[in-house]
């Protein structure tokens, strides 16, 4: 069979299975400009899923399917193929629908940078012929600063997360905004196990707890080996394994690269200061953790004080990490800053607060600090009140910000400190509010 044949059988076989049988997401991605559209994000986190429920919106608005091409070049019959071969899937098409202009297709091209040079294709496509062009991957050509300068910054970017909780109470069937008793219990319990196996979607759907950390330990093994190891050509791919897994055990708190440096060495492992400090940017530029600067007025102080570091899923870390006991609290702390970083507009931005205390989030725009947020698991104890009060009152002396929360896992409520009211919040409300 030749690759135009094999082009044409699979946007067929993809035209067939739609409608696509796919469960919702908050975020869509926009059909109706005239864009190219890249879908960054780390892997797995329903990238692809996202293409199909657009395809399902392009449908109900009347658009057939046969104005829908969706090719996925990880298929192994065009493993192979050449920047050169690309319009060939052009070819096919107009083989198939010779009376539709390609103005009038809506072209989803998925693992599309598996092929060498792709992005000159796209360009020649976009400037010519389609101006409706959806691509996403999962490997590490896809990352969003290459895929930028690959199409000359033509793209519009829709990054992707893994759910929120209100997507995994979807997920599970279970009823975000119901009043009823059994309901708000369902939730509570579908909180626990979210802030612990995190919001994957395949994993999500998995019965078996033990299939769920399997499959988050592949997920953990490809972005590893594939991402970071054959990417970027590292040579010691069981050291990066440990400073990963070092920088993980570390969420919610600053992280010491010179401290675990101190540890590799004294283990025997030859490595440098500048490897490890490679090796967290890139895992950055994977999805994999999330870096959270210190808020200041002062380029100096940005730098010399160490940021925090988050990973992008739970899950990914609890399949990873041996179970320690402040882990409640430090995923906790993890996935409000997930949910944080969700619902950051494009003018906010997010970091922490380091005095004589800290406070854990604080959201700015421009010059002006709109919101403090502190987290804690809860504040039974009167040291833990005090501290994660004192710390919250600091920052808000600091930066004039009179919005001030505090996230706790149940506790509600209100306080009066300093002449500041201080919102105490449940972290499932939090996560819930619209």
């Amino acid at each position: 069979m030749s690759k135009k044949d094999i082009f044409k059988t699979l946007i067929a076989q993809k035209q067939s299975e739609m409608p696509f049988s796919v469960i919702d997401r908050d975020v869509s991605l926009p059909i109706d400009g005239n864009e190219i559209i890249t879908i960054p994000g780390v892997r797995r986190c329903g990238k692809s899923t996202l293409m199909e429920i657009a395809i399902n919106r392009l449908l109900a608005n009347g658009v057939r399917k046969e104005n829908i091409l969706w090719i996925g070049f990880d298929d192994e019959r065009i493993k192979y193929m050449t920047a050169e071969e690309l319009d060939l899937v052009l070819q096919a098409y107009r083989e198939m629908y010779p009376a539709t202009e390609l103005k009038d297709v809506w072209m989803f091209f998925d693992e599309l940078p598996l092929v060498k040079d792709w992005e000159y294709f796209v360009l020649r496509l976009f400037k010519g012929s389609c101006k409706h062009i959806f691509i996403c991957g999962s490997n590490a050509s896809t990352l969003s600063v290459e895929m930028k300068s690959a199409l000359r910054g033509w793209p519009r970017e829709v990054e992707v997360w893994p759910l929120s909780f209100r997507e995994y109470l979807r997920f599970k069937g279970v009823d975000a905004d119901s009043h009823l008793e059994q309901d708000k219990a369902r939730v509570q319990v579908a909180f626990n196990e979210y802030n612990r196996l995190g919001g994957m979607p395949e994993p999500t759907l998995m019965p078996v707890l033990s299939e769920k950390y399997r499959k988050l330990q592949d997920y953990f093994d490809v972005m590893l080996l594939r991402d970071l190891v054959e990417h970027w050509q590292i040579s010691k791919p069981q050291t990066v394994r440990y400073f990963l897994k070092r920088v993980m055990t570390t969420i919610a708190s600053r992280l010491s690269v010179n401290a675990i440096y101190r540890e590799i060495k004294a283990s025997g492992r030859k490595v440098t200061k500048d490897d490890l400090y490679d090796w967290l940017a890139w895992a950055q530029s994977i999805y994999l953790v999330r870096k959270l600067d210190v808020y200041s007025r002062s380029v100096k102080s940005e730098i010399s004080i160490p940021g925090k570091y988050y990973v992008i899923d739970n899950g990914l870390r609890s399949a990873v990490i041996p179970l320690q006991s402040d882990d409640d609290g430090k995923q906790l702390e993890n996935t409000v800053y997930l949910e944080l970083i969700r619902r950051k507009g494009h003018n906010a931005e997010l970091s922490y607060f380091s005095g004589s205390g800290e406070c854990d989030f604080v959201v700015s725009e421009g010059d002006e600090v709109k919101r403090l947020i502190q987290v804690t698991w809860e504040m039974s104890d009167a040291e833990t009140r005090k501290r994660e009060f004192s710390g919250l009152l600091e920052a808000a002396k600091a930066t004039g910000c009179r919005d001030l929360t505090i996230i706790t896992r149940d506790e509600e409520g209100e306080e009066i400190r300093d002449g500041l009211n201080v919102k105490i919040v449940p972290v499932c409300r939090f996560l819930l509010a619209r």
